[in-house]
């Protein structure tokens, strides 16, 4: 009985029945949940294991490298063009295109098997256009669907929802790869991920699409934006400093853990623990959290994540990269969370009342990745050897970087918020 009181009392708290009206979710919001909760299972199973894959087939993290490179240059190409179908035509109709072109990559990835270190470039470039078109529309959707009353509470149940997801694929993926002979597991871990996309592109057309007479891409006039609003400049400065811890920490940590355990099933299992504390974070997130301490959000995270990057630099094993990514997996929601409404506040006041939000998720998506490729090219010429000092020094050093992010931030608000229709 007490498990169940407390279940019920946790989806009492997400789903907000003693919460005011204007900080509930409304019913495109919880569409936009279930929607990514599908991309995510897939995901978790496929993408947590794909560079896994190639490290199995290469033994070569200088590959690794060079292919989460190219992703991440392709994706601001990619988020650019995403940004002028949703100008033209709709958000949903790059997202729902987003979504279809990543099924398609999973299988063609099923269909090369063994062959995919040989064209690995190739499935980089086409990984990069497919993510930059699902994150072009759903980053978009994601500020459609909330308010200013309820956008940090979306933003964290969103986390919850989307770690949630991913508990069981890890978990699943990492069974089913260990009790397979060779690497025939990753196949049918890639071929589940394929129909799990599937489902989301068709749960997609639960939301409809805009009409509107703004189709001006505006994303040209970008550089003059940026002259004017300051405080916009540093927000995107800031996701340039987030990008140089996310783009290790995106396939580093479970070559790692590979590295410590050398069993697959392992590390879903350990996926499956640092996920839970995600979600556990995001559920407080969603119902303490409060836009006016940013900046202390921020600090603490970044404390946190630094602490945890510093018992790397004392010794890279399992008890080290575990304790390490309890820290991450605990105060990274925090950051991202914190910075990514703080950025959907900025894009309220830009000029044309809401009509540069596309042009602004692009522009974001361009600084993160340029943080991204640098961290990375760091890593693959400093500490492509695992055994290497360098390697948890760059981490450290772009994990401390993540202090700057409290001086890029400014609380100073608008007197007045913009007020959205969800």
């Amino acid at each position: 009985m007490r498990l169940g009181h407390g279940l019920q009392r946790i989806w009492t708290g997400i789903i907000g029945e003693d919460l005011q009206p204007e900080r509930k979710l409304g019913k495109q919001a919880v569409t936009a949940l279930i929607i990514h909760s599908c991309f995510q299972f897939g995901a978790s199973m496929s993408g947590l294991f794909l560079n896994l894959y190639l490290w199995r087939l290469t033994e070569d993290l200088v590959i690794n490298a060079v292919y989460n490179i190219i992703s991440f240059i392709i994706t601001p190409i990619a988020f650019a063009v995403g940004g002028w179908i949703s100008k033209k035509y709709d958000r949903m109709v790059t997202y729902r295109l987003g979504i279809v072109m990543i099924a398609f990559f999973y299988l063609l990835v099923i269909l090369a098997q063994e062959q995919v270190p040989n064209y690995y470039i190739w499935f980089a470039i086409f990984n990069g256009f497919a993510t930059g078109f699902y994150w072009t529309g759903y980053l978009v959707l994601q500020y459609d669907v909330s308010t200013e009353a309820n956008r940090i509470r979306f933003l964290a149940i969103n986390m919850v929802t989307f770690n949630s997801a991913g508990l069981a694929g890890p978990a699943l993926a990492g069974f089913v790869i260990q009790r397979n002979d060779g690497l025939s597991g990753y196949m049918m871990i890639f071929t589940v991920a394929f129909i799990m996309f599937l489902i989301a592109a068709l749960i997609s057309f639960r939301i409809p699409t805009i009409k509107t007479h703004h189709k001006t891409y505006y994303l040209k006039l970008m550089g003059e934006v940026m002259r004017r609003n300051k405080r916009w400049v540093k927000g995107l400065y800031s996701f340039l400093v987030l990008g140089l811890f996310q783009g290790i920490m995106l396939f580093l940590p479970n070559i790692l853990l590979f590295q410590a355990v050398n069993r697959e099933d392992w590390v879903g299992y350990l996926g499956v623990f640092f996920s839970g504390l995600t979600v556990a974070t995001g559920y407080v997130i969603s119902r303490k959290a409060q836009k006016e301490n940013v900046r202390r959000y921020v600090f603490l995270a970044t404390t946190g994540t630094v602490l945890g990057a510093a018992l790397l630099l004392i010794q890279v094993e399992l008890w080290s990269v575990v304790l390490f990514m309890i820290l991450f997996s605990i105060c990274n929601p925090l950051a991202i969370n914190t910075l990514t409404s703080y950025y959907y506040r900025i894009i309220g006041e830009l000029p044309l009342k809401g009509q540069l939000r596309i042009e602004s998720v692009v522009m974001r998506e361009l600084f993160l990745n340029i943080g991204r490729v640098l961290s990375i090219v760091l890593l693959a010429i400093f500490g492509s050897d695992l055994e290497s000092i360098w390697m948890p020094v760059i981490l450290f050093s772009a994990a401390a970087l993540q202090y700057a992010l409290a001086w890029l931030i400014s609380e100073d608000r608008p007197k007045a918020d913009a007020k959205r229709v969800s």
